[in-house]
């Protein structure tokens, strides 16, 4: 099944969420106990103790923050051959952000035509345990991460004066050709262009566009069905991107 997660819930428990947050998976075991069996447990360290942390039937994962399509499998057949395509790379993941600034044209290449590309790899940052980081200062170990990337549109916000970065932003939207964690978010900081309201990356920068929280949307995920037909499923905008485009857009 596919999930149209929105934002502010996370997927599965970890070590920040605590005993009275509600979770996508215990939404799922809600809807289909059963699942319980389906998938792989997590395994965290947290206070000296290892915890196992339950995630019936998921295969991967969206940010907290982050709104959008999200698949849970309802087989642990369908989990194997759903987890193999993640990694693979073979499936096909379509994301729309808001990002500070105006992001350039990227130059067309034999490689990704008219998209963006950046090819850099992911470490932990050596700040905050929390953040990964891009090229110089990454600690190791590090991990391939490509994303391509198009703009969408280009605007400026000018009933905030004095917003960092002279008020301007583009809507992009984006293409991780891997899964690593916070891999659009810190992709896009690396080009100097981090996602509006982002809490870990956005650096000195104001909250934005009246978004109140990272504004990034999982828009589409396409995979492959067992009998080989491809699948794309899509997620509507939420209303806060509605109104964002509706107001700086038309």
């Amino acid at each position: 099944m596919v999930i149209d997660k929105p934002a502010g819930i996370a997927v599965h428990a970890d070590a920040r969420t605590t005993k009275k947050d509600i979770t996508i998976a215990d939404l799922i075991l809600d809807y289909d106990a059963k699942l319980a069996k389906v998938g792989e447990p997590m395994t965290i360290e947290y206070k000296g103790e290892e915890i196992k942390i339950k995630r019936p039937g998921i295969v991967h994962r969206l940010d907290r923050e982050t709104s959008g399509v999200l698949i849970v499998a309802k087989n642990q057949k369908t989990f194997l051959f759903l987890k193999e395509q993640f990694q693979d790379h073979t499936i096909k993941k379509v994301y729309h952000a808001f990002v500070y600034g105006h992001v350039s044209d990227p130059k067309a290449s034999l490689a990704t035509g008219k998209r963006g590309l950046i090819n850099a790899s992911i470490g932990r940052s050596p700040i905050d345990i929390r953040m990964w980081t891009a090229g110089r200062g990454a600690r190791e170990p590090l991990r391939e991460a490509i994303t391509e990337y198009i703009v969408l549109n280009r605007f400026s916000d000018n009933s905030t004066p004095g917003l960092n970065q002279d008020n301007k932003f583009s809507y992009v939207e984006v293409y991780p050709k891997t899964g690593r964690t916070h891999q659009i978010r810190v992709h896009m900081r690396y080009i100097n262009h981090p996602v509006v309201s982002d809490p870990l990356y956005r650096g000195n920068k104001e909250l934005a566009l009246g978004m109140k929280r990272l504004a990034l949307h999982s828009r589409s995920i396409t995979f492959r069905l067992p009998g080989g037909m491809s699948k794309t499923v899509e997620s509507p905008l939420p209303n806060d991107f509605k109104k964002v485009i509706k107001t700086y857009l038309k």
